[in-house]
């Protein structure tokens, strides 16, 4: 099977490029260049994709060109501009990757000859956020207030819209948690953040402590796309689904930030600095998903609770220290193959 990823260069894409590609598919990619620091970089994945395109998905002609070119099984939209900051510097830019650049990447696909499924992810903020504390199902009203949740949830509309109006072949939807894992050096994540505090031997800076979220590491939200697809393959199935932690598992920022910082051995007396009252952008005090549609009709299962969650997080970021980060991330696709 020949997957077409967006955003292969990106922390998610990266490792569902790898992840695929150990399962013994073909994986090509669009995307912007990778950061400097990424793991995109870091893991050398370069030479493990039959197309990898660097372009901005908000040239539709461009695009609709290189996805011909490639002329993949299937799609997985990841690309996007996925930083609530930043969306704030740049709301502009933000709507336009998020939504016209989604709906370039739909219309590319339309007159694929081969194309099989298309997943397109969005993300857990398209709800509109009530701030209670039982899971959002995937009927709930989409929202958004500030301009990466507001794009996003725009994105997911029009989505099913052009599916609706255009689709021909089995479209689904991913709404996830918050994903951590190693390899992520993103700037404004808690868990990059913390790396970088605690490698320097300084207080991490953090906002918003008692905020509750869906954290999950990333290989159990990368398991639930790879049985959606799977599903959609055999099964054509469709609409939108979430995959986040059990509600049971879920926990504060505060609760991550102790954990990890115990994982990681950190022996400071002071585990954080509290700086929620510089913030001036607005934050949502708690979201929290309700995925038993995934586990229920897919079979999908978190495999990793929330403390290995955060050990194997941690410890992938001790070992790529001194060890080679592709073979750290190999090794953990293997062993969470074995769960």
């Amino acid at each position: 099977m020949h997957f077409l990823i967006t955003g292969h260069t990106g922390f998610k894409g990266s490792w569902l490029s790898l992840m695929l590609k150990m399962q013994g598919h073909l994986v090509s990619g669009i995307s912007l260049d990778p950061d400097e620091k990424s793991l995109f970089s870091d893991a050398n994945l370069y030479d493990i994709f039959e197309h990898d395109v660097r372009m901005d998905i908000r040239g539709k002609k461009e695009i609709k060109r290189k996805v011909h070119d490639i002329s993949p099984d299937v799609v997985v939209h990841l690309a996007a501009q996925p930083l609530v900051r930043e969306s704030y510097l740049n709301p502009i830019e933000t709507y336009e990757t998020n939504l016209m650049g989604t709906l370039n990447v739909l219309e590319a696909t339309r007159e694929l000859m081969n194309l099989k499924a298309i997943l397109v992810i969005t993300t857990d903020k398209v709800y509109k956020n009530l701030n209670v504390l039982r899971g959002y199902l995937e009927s709930d009203e989409l929202g958004g207030d500030d301009p990466y949740s507001a794009s996003k949830a725009a994105a997911d509309i029009a989505t099913q819209s052009w599916f609706k109006s255009f689709g021909r072949t089995p479209l689904a939807i991913a709404r996830a948690g918050n994903v951590i894992g190693g390899g992520d050096w993103a700037k404004d994540r808690l868990i990059p953040d913390l790396v970088r505090s605690y490698s320097s031997s300084l207080v991490p800076e953090i906002r918003f402590p008692s905020s509750i979220r869906p954290w999950q590491h990333v290989l159990d939200c990368l398991n639930g796309y790879c049985l959606l697809i799977e599903k959609m393959l055999s099964s054509a199935v469709t609409g939108a689904w979430n995959f986040g932690p059990d509600n049971r598992q879920r926990r504060t920022v505060l609760d991550v930030v102790s954990a990890f910082a115990d994982s990681w051995g950190y022996t400071g007396s002071q585990v954080f600095i509290d700086r929620s009252e510089a913030e001036h952008f607005q934050e949502s005090n708690i979201l929290l998903l309700d995925s038993s549609k995934a586990r229920r009709f897919l079979g999908w299962n978190d495999k990793l609770d929330f403390e290995r969650t955060i050990s194997w997080t941690a410890l992938w970021y001790q070992r790529a220290i001194s060890e080679s980060a592709r073979e750290i991330t190999e090794i953990q696709i293997r062993e969470f193959g074995k769960i």
